[in-house]
């Protein structure tokens, strides 16, 4: 298996575990605050949703040949400055609260969606050149997919987490 594969696997495995676990959820607990933070399930996904428009930006722009086109957060403020992530996520988290649910479930499953397309749609070996992409800043492709995975299962693990807890 290739690593690209075994990565693409990875994230696909992913998805299934998160689709899993929302549909097991009761309209209660998608709406729940996970304590000790004020955000919901609706909440965090919308929050993964909205960091993974960085990833698509920087996958389209691989496949497409241009530099990524990331949202305009916060006046266009570099998301990763000292700081900067708490005040975007702060950000996401009042534009996007009263979003209905299947809304941000929608725009996160299309998103996911169209992530593991644009990874499969990336040659393993433009993946892994660190060289290739100037934006990348001498890191590979491939990392963009990694920190996406890493990224969810912070937050399915703390999902799980919280959810044994609830059921206590």
């Amino acid at each position: 298996m290739t690593m690209q594969a075994h990565i693409l696997t990875a994230l696909r495995e992913q998805l299934e575990q998160w689709e899993t676990l929302l549909a097991s959820l009761s309209t209660g607990q998608r709406q729940e605050p996970l304590q000790p933070s004020p955000w919901t399930v609706k909440d965090t996904l919308v929050h993964l949703w909205a960091w993974q428009q960085r990833s698509i930006a920087r996958l389209e722009a691989a496949h497409f040949g241009h530099e990524p086109e990331f949202p305009q957060w916060l006046s266009g403020a570099n998301p990763d400055g000292e700081g900067i992530p708490d005040q975007i996520n702060a950000w996401i988290y009042e534009t996007y609260h009263d979003l209905p649910w299947m809304q941000v479930y929608t725009k996160w499953r299309e998103g996911y969606q169209r992530f593991l397309e644009l990874g499969g749609g990336i040659s393993e070996r433009d993946l892994l050149d660190s060289s290739l992409y100037p934006w990348m800043e001498s890191y590979p492709l491939a990392n963009v997919l990694l920190a996406s995975y890493d990224h969810h299962q912070e937050h399915l693990e703390k999902l799980q987490a919280w959810l044994k807890e609830d059921v206590k």
